[in-house]
C-alpha cells in the first residue's frame, strides 16, 4: 500500500513549535531539491508569480518528495481548474492567494473537495495524486489527504479575517504583508507599523476561530516578532533572494568595483 506524506495540516498539529518555510520560485526542479534538502519544515511553490507551469510543480513535488518537508503549492488564482490540475499532480497542500471574504474561502475549499462537499473533478486513477490508484481508497479519504490555506492580502480581508478563518475546511490561513501594505496605500512598506498592526489584527481574527495563522516575513527582527504575536508558520526566505543576495555578496568580496547596494530580499 502506498502512503502520502502528512499535510500542513498535520504537521501543525504535531507540534507547538512556528514552522519555518521557503519559496520556491525559481521553477528549477534542482533548486526545489536543494530547499528540500536544507532543514526547512515546508516549502511552497509558487504558480502566482514567475515562471512555474504545471509540468514544472510536478518535477519539483517529485524532487522534493525525497525529503521530510511539508510542500505546498499556491495556485495563480482560486479557480476550480488549477486547484483540480495542482491536486491531481500530486501537491497535498494548496495556498490560495487573495481571499478577502468567506464566501471566496467557502470556494476554495469547494474547488478542493469532491461531491457532495465541493466539485473537484475525479482523475485519482490517472494521476499521481491517488499514486495512479497506488493509495488505498484515495477518493474516500481525499480530506485526509488534502489541506486548504488561504491568503488575506488586503483591508478587507483583514476586516473578514475571523469569518474567513471560521470556514469548514479551511485548515490555515497566512496574511500577505506586501499585498497587504499595497491596499493600504504603503506599497513596498512591509515592515511599517501600520502594516504590523493590520497583520497583527488579521492574526486575533483567525486565532480566535481556532484556526492556525501563517505570515510571510523575510526580516528576521519582523518574523520572530509576528511569531510572539501567534504565527504559527512563516516564509523567511527565497530560493531566488537567496541566490540573488549570496551572489551579489560573492561580487562584492572578489570585485573592488561590485555594486555595493545592501538590498532587501523581499
Amino acid at each position: 500500500m502506498t502512503r502520502l506524506s502528512p499535510t500542513l495540516r498535520h504537521r501543525l498539529a504535531a507540534t507547538d513549535r512556528a514552522l519555518a518555510g521557503g519559496w520556491v520560485c525559481s521553477g528549477s526542479p534542482v533548486m526545489a531539491e536543494i530547499m528540500a534538502g536544507s532543514g526547512l519544515d515546508w516549502l511552497m511553490i509558487d504558480m502566482e508569480h514567475g515562471p512555474i507551469g504545471l509540468g514544472e510543480v510536478q518535477a519539483m513535488l517529485q524532487a522534493a518528495s525525497g525529503y521530510p518537508v511539508t510542500t505546498i503549492v499556491r495556485v495563480p488564482a482560486n479557480d476550480a481548474v488549477w486547484v483540480k490540475q495542482v491536486l491531481d499532480l500530486g501537491a497535498q497542500t494548496i495556498m490560495v492567494p487573495m481571499v478577502s471574504t468567506a464566501e471566496q474561502a467557502a470556494a476554495a475549499v469547494a474547488h478542493a473537495s469532491y461531491p457532495p462537499k465541493g466539485h473537484r473533478g475525479v482523475g485519482n486513477a490517472l494521476a499521481r495524486s491517488g499514486r495512479w490508484n497506488r493509495v488505498d481508497d484515495y477518493l474516500a479519504n481525499a480530506a485526509e489527504h488534502t489541506s486548504v490555506i488561504v491568503q488575506i492580502e488586503t483591508s478587507e480581508g483583514v476586516d473578514n479575517a475571523e469569518a474567513i478563518a471560521a470556514v469548514d475546511g479551511i485548515d490555515g490561513v497566512f496574511v500577505g504583508p506586501s499585498d497587504l501594505a499595497a491596499s493600504m496605500g504603503l506599497i513596498g512598506q512591509q515592515t511599517h507599523p501600520d502594516v504590523v498592526a493590520a497583520v497583527e489584527r488579521a492574526f486575533a481574527g483567525v486565532r480566535a476561530a481556532g484556526t492556525p495563522v501563517g505570515v510571510n516575513a523575510f526580516v528576521e527582527s519582523a518574523a520572530r516578532g509576528y511569531v510572539e504575536a501567534g504565527a504559527r508558520f512563516l516564509l523567511v526566505g527565497a530560493d531566488v533572494g537567496l541566490v540573488a543576495r549570496g551572489s551579489e555578496a560573492l561580487a562584492k568580496t572578489f570585485i573592488p568595483a561590485a555594486d555595493a547596494t545592501e538590498r532587501a530580499s523581499y
